[in-house]
């Protein structure tokens, strides 16, 4: 027997059971550029497992005979098709796995295309109606709600309202425009497109709809931390206060949004301080999940 039963298992496991243990966990707020990775690498592993499994069951092996035929013969499925091709069964074999992996990088190009697009169009808007602060460095657009969102890209843009500019304190300010180099730095537009164009190609897996909605609070809170480096909580959590209900076009990143109350619970409540051990079990886990389905697929029996 091939490991197609095995990366099956793994499969669901990964993509049904993982997303449960990582929401109960505690510690992922507390480490959330970690938690991003673990997160992608339990994407990473998915999309792996899918494509050995797809591998495995439609190559011919000594018990499959003709793979995925072999299997449906075997429980009373009589197929016409006459003799299998090995040559065909092979060609299936690599077709599979390559079109998982290609569907994962068009789409992981879909989104990155129409989110360059949002925001090249939005640039055009800011050239005529924006004026740029050298002090703030910044692109200031006069309107009365305080708003603050960044445009990440090549052309990254930091934009602040004149409301935002007269309702926040210098500190305040600061640490909010802080928080949005922090997106533009990191470039945070391709990790959460990563985390769509997964939930495209996998979106009836609980894995791809937790992948997606975790990564955009993980983000939030890794830039939130880059802005704690010079500002300290109660300075940061008040300006997000303040931005709670702060507009974003399609394609920034901004301040305000869904995930403030979850934040500002996460900067005024209790710091506690995991044990440096754990951080290295969890990134030592974070690399190796990815691996084993590869270990899976050439430790098997009937791999050749």
């Amino acid at each position: 027997m091939n490991a197609a039963p095995a990366l099956i298992g793994y499969a669901a496991a990964i993509g049904y059971v993982a997303p449960q243990a990582m929401l109960r966990s505690s510690w992922p707020h507390r480490a959330p550029a970690l938690a991003a990775s673990v997160w992608h690498a339990l994407a990473v592993s998915f999309a792996i497992s899918v494509a050995l499994a797809a591998y495995q069951l439609v190559s011919p092996t000594e018990h499959l005979h003709a793979g995925l035929a072999g299997i449906l013969h075997s429980c009373g499925v009589v197929l016409s098709m006459g003799t299998g091709d090995p040559n065909t069964a092979d060609l299936m074999a690599i077709a599979l796995p390559v079109a998982v992996l290609l569907a994962l990088i068009l789409s992981f190009a879909f989104h990155v295309a129409r989110g360059r697009r949002a925001r090249s169009r939005h640039r055009s808007v800011l050239d005529m109606v924006g004026r740029h602060c050298g002090q703030l460095h910044a692109t200031v657009i006069e309107h009365a709600s305080p708003a603050a969102y960044c445009l990440p890209g090549r052309r990254a843009r930091i934009v602040v309202s004149e409301g935002a500019v007269q309702l926040l304190s210098a500190a305040q300010l600061d640490a909010v425009l802080e928080h949005e180099r922090a997106h533009v730095v990191g470039r945070h537009h391709l990790v959460f497109a990563a985390a769509e164009a997964f939930t495209t190609v996998f979106g009836w897996v609980p894995l791809a709809r937790h992948v997606k909605e975790q990564t955009a609070i993980l983000l939030e809170m890794i830039a939130d931390d880059r802005a704690l480096r010079r500002h300290s909580h109660d300075v940061l959590a008040s300006a997000m206060y303040e931005m709670a209900a702060a507009y974003a076009p399609k394609g920034a990143f901004a301040a305000g949004g869904h995930s403030v109350s979850v934040r500002i619970q996460r900067l005024l409540g209790p710091r506690r301080e995991a044990h440096p051990a754990l951080w290295g079990c969890v990134a030592a886990a974070a690399v190796a999940v990815p691996l084993l389905p590869l270990l899976v697929a050439f430790c098997s029996p009937g791999h050749a």
